[in-house]
């Protein structure tokens, strides 16, 4: 609401216009720019929405970051690039063929997302997948079903990502429902519908793409209102240090070490061992009451005594070796 002048102003202003000193022309002539808004296509998606997009998928590119390489075994970086609200039919006419989208159910929220990937980081995946050095293809073409079976479970793996970043609006679990090479039968929405596109630089190795984001309006109208940057600073749950070491502790307790027990050593000449033959015996540098060694990976870590479980060999622990030891 404009500044209400009082009658004194309005007087002093009339007495000006009257003499001359002020010219009602120039007064007229604001110079304010002046933007068409197009009622047919209003903008549902404001500023603040697509910057907490923003945020959002950039807490997802470093997920991506540290957790492709996991597969992959090449170095990869992604960052956002920029973020936009546009009609569906505007983004699927701009799609060349053959594209990789997925078409992800973004449950509980109604209705579909779509991610685009772009073709030359597929090959590369693919490539790499199959133990090549991860380059793409010189020439595009159709892609495989080996190599969509690929690229669907990498996808898989791109979706479980999604879901912490999200965390701070709403608890999402996107489910991979197809993978599409063709843009005609990635029709999710009407053409006319607004949807927000955040774009992501992915880069593998030498090899660098976009990755699209495609989120239609619809979807999620019912968390709109918790779509700005208010909302998600004030819903960050920072863990405790305990909550996170029991949770780094739950990760470390999955991982798979080799456990190996050392009956011990000797020394044959070559002759000997080319003619080993079954029932003979090898002398080895430990007695049979002896404690063995026993090493987690490469570290020895424990000492036992040999023996047997249900038919198959095993060993007692007798000590643990400390690291202080």
């Amino acid at each position: 609401m404009g500044e209400i002048l009082s009658q004194n102003e309005i007087d002093s202003l009339l007495a000006a216009l009257n003499s001359g000193e002020i010219d009602a022309e120039e007064m007229n002539d604001n110079n304010k720019q002046v933007k068409n808004y197009d009622f047919k296509r209003p903008t549902k998606f404001s500023k603040e929405h697509l910057r907490t997009l923003e945020i959002i998928y950039e807490h997802y590119g470093r997920l991506l970051s540290t957790s492709l390489p996991v597969y992959l075994r090449k170095n990869v970086q992604v960052s956002v690039v920029s973020s936009e609200a546009i009609v569906f039919s505007e983004y699927t006419n701009a799609l060349f063929n053959p594209v990789i989208l997925g078409i992800v159910n973004f449950q509980p929220l109604g209705g579909n997302i779509v991610v685009e990937m772009a073709t030359s980081l597929g090959y590369a995946m693919i490539d790499r997948m199959l133990g090549g050095e991860g380059a793409p293809l010189d020439k595009t073409r159709d892609f495989t079903e080996i190599e969509l079976t690929i690229i669907e479970k990498m996808m898989v793996t791109f979706m479980q990502l999604m879901r912490e970043p999200w965390r701070n609006v709403v608890e999402v679990n996107p489910v991979l429902e197809r993978i599409e090479t063709n843009s005609q039968f990635a029709q999710i929405i009407s053409p006319n519908d607004m949807i927000a596109i955040v774009t992501l630089n992915v880069r593998i190795g030498d090899v660098e793409g976009f990755m699209n984001i495609c989120l239609p309006f619809f979807t999620l109208e019912s968390v709109m209102e918790r779509l700005n940057t208010k909302y998600w600073y004030s819903n960050m749950q920072e863990q405790k240090e305990e909550e996170l070491e029991e949770y780094i502790e739950s990760l470390i307790k999955r991982v798979d070490v080799p456990v190996k027990a050392l009956l011990g050593r000797t020394h044959i000449a070559v002759t000997d061992f080319i003619n080993i033959q079954v029932g003979d015996i090898i002398r080895l540098n430990t007695d049979v009451e002896q404690d063995l060694k026993v090493y987690v990976g490469n570290i020895e870590k424990f000492t036992a005594l040999p023996g047997s479980s249900k038919d198959k060999y095993a060993v007692r622990v007798t000590s643990v070796i400390r690291e202080e030891d």
